[in-house]
């Protein structure tokens, strides 16, 4: 019996009655998206712990100006004179101003804030705390955000959407209180700089610094308006329109829309982009009914699993996790660029991308049926492939090395950890090669082939050969996965030889499928590649880390990644085995993150251990939270963290569906004791 799709989502509608200040529900598309409040703008902000954003994958702004600093301005660290190999960019030393100023910009831009200016019958502004009956609800299956609550017994109706292709947003408004001059709409915009907020002080608006910043309005007609944002040598356009209704200045940089005295009713709709030519505004029915259409459409063609006959009591709650991931990822994860850890919700890390994560961000959508997501970021290594191979030569490689912590431009960010980290080297090869998957053609290898084969040929270049161990090394210095490590003292990361490998060999298919020769290195480091560190039967972090599991049990437990993440040729079964009965008995699951749940689900389902699976996965630990509105709860700012609900997504995939080489039965992932009734459609055995 087939899915009952629209029952699975419509039944993990989040739904509030209350303000919770964890949970606050977003509308988006991938490119674009705007997270409210309770009353469906942004109207409380202050009531919530997460800021209210309204950003986008294009906008950012570079503090000054552009290229004020660039990496010749700052000091390189571990740089070999002798074989010219290395120079990272780690620490300031007495490059402070440039080494900041690089680490901060470009940086995310937050488009403004639109929220309800409610006036009580005193004429005195309405405060949270008087209005009632709240009741929320996010449409998950036509992508609408519905909200209702009472004003001094008047009752405002709200509707919120994002069109599916545009990066516009439309309002719809139904109350008493608009004839009466007592609802408006504010719409304010923030200065560009970062505040002092939060754990890395990049996360709250900031309403200070006004001379910063330059906005002008210029009407068109009766009912509409653009509205022009300047900063420094950046500048973005608002396009508005609505009806019935008055725009009016109320602020330097603050606005206020009011509806006719005749009126209930107010709409409008506010188009965002780098230039108002570029702004074309759709009508606000034809943006709800496009919603409509998308959300139906993303649902019904995709993969869905679910568990709701299952006799074990978290069943639903894990249902209600995937399908909330599901629209998480798709609205957060899908844009033209790798995302940030928390997407379009607010900036963490400068809103800058980690393409680290982007795996775990977006690896799950063609297991998934959805490849043409994970394909609108894929272009954007092509687009900085130049400065890829830059960066690879500048260190003394060759190919193409892609950085960690970036802009939308691509450059190099400066951090104490970022430089050496290698783990994103293979993410494009990998990723490429489900693209091929779904739609193994000339066109797809043409797409992608210089991406899969200059990634390998740095990957070749970087392994270290070791004359006395006739072995390939990797590192030092090199900071793997569980970043708690010493550049300097790390070598050969359990995980990432095995990914070094795995990379290497998806590459070389891919050079013949184009017709191309292998290259001998890239044969000769695979087939030379060190063997995974192992000391009394486990696994170890790294070849020089002892104590992996007395001192260094926090953080990413990385080495179950060689394993789960991957096919594990390398990896010996037993050996893994010990490993992850040694990480669930010796690990500190407090200091671990979000996606390490479903890489350790993924290494117990591989090993034939579906319970286990099951229970990891689910594992009762703060960093394993699901928020009301579906986020990933990692700790005090950072509220959100896409990479978890992404690796949910994939272990699922994975114990629902299957992978290659894996038994054929039905959800070898989890247990086959009868306490899981597993339904799954359209799901992909491409692991």
């Amino acid at each position: 019996m087939k899915i009952n799709r629209k029952a699975l989502v419509t039944r993990h509608h989040p739904v509030m009655t209350t303000i919770d200040p964890l949970s606050p529900l977003s509308v988006g598309n991938g490119e674009f998206a705007f997270t409210a409040d309770f009353t469906g703008l942004q109207t409380f902000p202050d009531k919530y712990t997460i800021p209210l954003g309204t950003q986008s994958q294009w906008a950012w702004h570079s503090s000054g100006g552009h290229d004020v600093w660039s990496l010749d301005d700052v000091r390189l660290q571990y740089r070999d004179e002798t074989t010219k190999l290395g120079g990272y960019p780690i620490h300031a030393e007495d490059k402070e101003e440039p080494y900041h100023w690089l680490r901060q910009n470009p940086h995310r831009l937050q488009l403004g804030q639109f929220g309800f200016h409610i006036v009580s019958s005193s004429g005195a502004q309405v405060q949270p705390e008087s209005i009632t009956n709240i009741e929320q609800t996010l449409d998950l299956w036509n992508g609408i955000l519905h909200s209702r609550f009472v004003v001094e017994e008047q009752e405002v109706r709200v509707q919120t959407c994002v069109h599916p292709d545009r990066d516009q947003l439309v309002v719809t408004v139904e109350s008493p209180l608009l004839s009466e001059g007592r609802l408006g709409i504010s719409i304010r915009f923030p200065a560009p700089g970062m505040t002092a907020r939060g754990w890395d002080k990049t996360i709250a608006l900031n309403w200070g610094e006004a001379d910063s910043h330059v906005t002008r309005c210029i009407p068109d007609g009766a009912s509409g308006a653009t509205i022009e944002r300047t900063m420094d040598d950046d500048s973005y356009a608002v396009k508005l329109q609505w009806t019935q209704g008055e725009l009016s200045q109320v602020g330097q940089h603050d606005f206020l829309l009011q509806s006719s005295p005749s009126s209930d009713r107010l709409e409008f709709a506010a188009g965002f982009s780098s230039s108002a030519e570029l702004i074309t505004l759709a009508g606000v029915q034809d943006t709800l009914e496009a919603s409509r259409r998308h959300w139906e459409t993303f649902w019904m063609e995709g993969g869905a699993v679910e568990l709701a006959e299952s006799a074990d009591p978290r069943a639903l709650e894990l249902e209600r996790r995937i399908v909330l991931s599901q629209y998480n990822t798709a609205i957060h994860s899908a844009g033209s660029v790798p995302p940030q850890e928390t997407g379009l919700l607010y900036n963490s890390w400068f809103g800058k991308l980690h393409l680290e994560m982007h795996w775990w961000h977006a690896f799950h959508f063609p297991l998934w049926g959805r490849t043409q997501l994970l394909e609108r970021s894929m272009g954007w290594y092509a687009d900085i492939l130049p400065l890829a191979r830059e960066l690879a030569q500048a260190q003394g490689y060759t190919g193409a090395r892609w950085p960690k912590m970036v802009a939308a431009d691509g450059k190099q960010s400066p951090s104490v950890i970022a430089p050496l980290l290698i783990w994103q080297q293979p993410h494009p090869i990998v990723m490429a090669e489900l693209c091929y998957l779904a739609d193994p053609s000339q066109e797809t290898l043409q797409r992608y082939g210089d991406i899969v084969l200059e990634s390998a040929e740095f990957m070749a270049s970087f392994a270290a050969w070791d004359e006395q161990g006739q072995r390939y090394v990797l590192g030092p210095p090199v900071i793997p996965a569980q970043e708690n490590h010493k550049g300097e003292h790390t070598w050969n990361p359990t995980y990432e030889l095995e990914y070094w490998r795995h990379g290497l060999e998806i590459a070389a298919e891919w050079a013949r499928r184009m017709g191309k020769p292998v290259p001998p290195q890239w044969d000769e480091v695979r087939e030379k590649l060190s063997e995974l560190p192992e000391a009394d039967g486990v696994y170890l972090a790294h070849e020089n880390c002892p104590d992996t599991y007395t001192k260094a049990n926090i953080d990413h437990p990385s080495m179950l990644g060689a394993l789960g993440m991957l096919p594990g040729k390398k990896a010996d079964l037993q050996v893994m085995r010990n490993t992850l009965l040694k990480v669930m008995d010796s690990w500190t699951w407090e200091h671990t993150w979000g996606w390490d749940y479903p890489m350790a689900a993924m290494t117990a389902a591989r090993l034939g251990e579906g319970a286990w699976a099951v229970d990891l996965l689910l594992k009762d630990v703060t960093k394993n939270t699901y928020l009301a509105n579906g986020h990933n709860y990692q700790r005090p700012g950072l509220y959100a963290y896409l990479p978890g609900n992404g690796g949910l997504l994939t272990a699922v995939a994975m114990m629902a569906g299957g992978w290659q080489g894996g038994p054929e039965g039905h959800a070898p992932g989890f247990p086959s004791d009868g306490s899981w009734t597993v339904r799954a459609e359209g799901l992909k055995r491409w692991m």
